[in-house]
């Protein structure tokens, strides 16, 4: 998220200072401006404290004052917020604390650290986040150091309706000891409900802390600059009510699916974005998925439930506060539990993963309701249930062009199943917004997913679906600073006269020469199934060449599969133009992920 733009008149800064000011923070995460406020208060540290005495000949050099290390690897934005927060925390008892970005720590420290502490999430099938794979890969090699003078702690952030919960926390949690590290505590593994893991685990590290690292003096006395309480910043705990402007749709009428593209007002929310973030969206749950749960279990919608000190009716939990679309194993086990059920037991059992995963893939809460029958209390059933989280969208425009809005290309999720039709709750909810309805939101930033900030540089854009948003995100923003770099589209659906997503606005620049190249494979309009690998490899020797001068390449869309096989594509094209061997060739991919010449959105 940009930060906000200062106040001048408050500001102890001349004229111009304050315009560079601005220049410098406009377009900075948290994180980063995290970053820039210790490096301020370092260098007015410098600059009011005497300097110390130079070293006497033959003394030995002043050590290093210790600190904590917190390494964060994250996908959607949750395991930075827990990392930042911890940080923040131990910044605030005075404690020496430095905070990165997996992908940007310096895997040659990790031998010289002495306190660590790990959040991280796990994606799809047991996965790290893009952001963490050499970071995990590093501690997973032969070249990972022995570490008989760290001490750790890991926190894993996952989503336990995938089998592979928690899986890179745990893998890491396990290594870090394997190389000699002591373990401080427990590792947390946290679910869609992150704080009931995540602050007792930050409570435990911060009290940790508190007894090996010495606090440091105060640099600086913060005066408030007025009396008046600061408004609450939009975030994903207080988001922001936004207006739908538009919400067209933009498949064709005999296409097998409903994408819609929205318009979303955020005039007053004090939102900004940047191309290659995502939106945060908080759904509500079907009302007639609602209202058949509590059919199907014979309870109350009216019926009062307290949860966590908090009342509300049993309608309104499962509405707006409680996951129903999302079967999770926690579930799975307290269900078996009720009905005393050996055949859901079964299917807990080590040994039964692989049937496990079939049931969470293919099963929501209801159809587990319908084929289980179980009497379930209001109270109970809530307290089974985990936390409606929200959904992220990525964002399909650029504020240069759009101002304060925000446009998002979603497809809704429809399917038959067991008889019974079935929905996505936020692609459902999303369709069905109507203009002028309100839908609480806020930005998610990804920093692994930016334009390169020399504009003369070629861009190639791979983005199959809806996965073609942020292109037209990042189209608009390059058409609007005028850069000079060349820019080339994969886009593949199953058919061209119902599917191609933005066809206008892809011709016109085209045509304009704001996008120097379209290559379309769309899959079912004949015998052969065509896909975006298929044109990868085709052109493989103009992307290699590309590629070559310094062009930076993106993929968004689905996890499972597409990102996988154009993953593979990719090293293919390398071997085959680039004259590597395998080895050689992922190698060369890694290369240019870590120079951010390779990123992807992912989900």
């Amino acid at each position: 998220m940009s930060a906000q733009p200062l106040p001048p008149p408050h500001a102890p800064l001349s004229d111009d200072k304050g315009v560079l000011l601005e220049r410098l923070v406009d377009g900075l995460d948290r994180t980063a401006l995290w970053w820039l406020s210790g490096y301020a208060a370092g260098l007015a540290g410098r600059a009011f404290e005497p300097a110390l005495p130079a070293p006497r000949e033959g003394s030995a050099e002043p050590t290093a004052t210790p600190r904590a290390s917190i390494v964060y690897g994250s996908q959607t934005g949750n395991a930075r917020r827990v990392a930042e927060r911890l940080a923040s925390e131990l910044e605030a008892d005075g404690l020496a604390v430095r905070l990165v970005r997996a992908d940007a720590y310096p895997l040659r420290q990790l031998k010289s650290e002495s306190l660590l502490y790990v959040v991280i999430s796990t994606q799809g099938d047991g996965d790290p986040p893009d952001d963490a794979r050499a970071f995990v890969d590093h501690l997973a090699s032969r070249r990972a150091p022995v570490l008989a003078e760290l001490r750790y702690a890991v926190l894993g952030l996952g989503d336990s309706s995938y089998p592979q919960f928690n899986a890179v926390g745990q893998r890491l949690d396990a290594r870090l000891s394997e190389l000699g590290a002591q373990r401080l505590f427990e590792r947390g593994d946290a679910d869609l409900d992150i704080d009931d893991v995540a602050t007792p685990w930050g409570r435990q590290a911060l009290e940790h802390a508190r007894r090996v690292l010495p606090a440091q003096a105060s640099r600086a006395v913060v005066v408030p600059l007025r009396a008046t309480p600061a408004p609450t910043a939009v975030s994903r705990e207080h988001p922001f009510a936004a207006e739908i402007l538009a919400n067209q749709r933009i498949s064709g009428r005999s296409s097998d699916k409903n994408v819609r593209h929205l318009e979303i007002a955020l005039e007053g929310s004090g939102l900004r974005y940047q191309p290659g973030d995502a939106l945060g969206v908080w759904p509500r749950n079907d009302a007639a998925l609602v209202a058949e749960m509590i059919d199907v279990l014979g309870l109350d919608a009216d019926g009062v439930v307290a949860h966590r000190g908090v009342e509300r009716a049993l309608g309104d939990w499962l509405t707006s506060h409680c996951e129903l679309t999302r079967l999770a194993r926690p579930f799975v086990a307290a269900h078996a539990a009720l009905r005393r059920d050996d055949a859901l037991n079964r299917l807990l059992a080590p040994n039964a993963a692989t049937a496990l995963a079939a049931l969470l893939g293919s099963h929501q809460l209801i159809d587990l309701l319908r084929e289980y029958p179980a009497r379930w209390g209001a109270d109970e059933l809530v307290g089974a249930l985990r936390p409606l989280a929200p959904r992220l969208y990525s964002i399909a425009s650029s504020r240069k062009q759009v101002g304060d809005e925000v446009h998002l290309t979603v497809a809704e999720a429809v399917w038959q199943a067991f008889g019974h039709a079935h929905r996505g709750v936020a692609s459902g909810h999303l369709a069905d917004a109507a203009e002028g309805a309100r839908v609480p939101v806020y930005i998610e930033p990804n920093e692994r997913f930016r334009l390169p900030a020399d504009a003369s540089r070629d861009l190639i854009m791979i983005g199959p679906g809806t996965g073609v948003a942020p292109f037209r995100g990042f189209l608009q923003e390059r058409t609007a600073v005028g850069a000079s770099g060349r820019h080339w589209l994969l886009f593949g659906n199953p058919h061209f006269d119902s599917d191609f997503l933005y066809q206008l606005e892809w011709q016109e620049a085209l045509r304009e020469g704001r996008l120097q190249r379209l290559d379309l494979a769309f899959s079912r309009d004949q015998a052969t199934r065509i896909h975006v690998t298929h044109r990868l490899r085709e052109h493989g020797r103009e992307l290699y060449d590309w590629m070559q001068r310094g062009a930076h390449l993106y993929v968004c869309g689905d996890a499972t599969r597409m990102a996988r096989d154009v993953h593979a594509a990719l090293l293919d094209v390398i071997a085959t133009h680039g004259g590597q061997g395998p080895e050689r060739a992922a190698e060369t991919l890694e290369a240019w992920q870590q120079q951010g010449r390779y990123a992807r959105d992912v989900y």
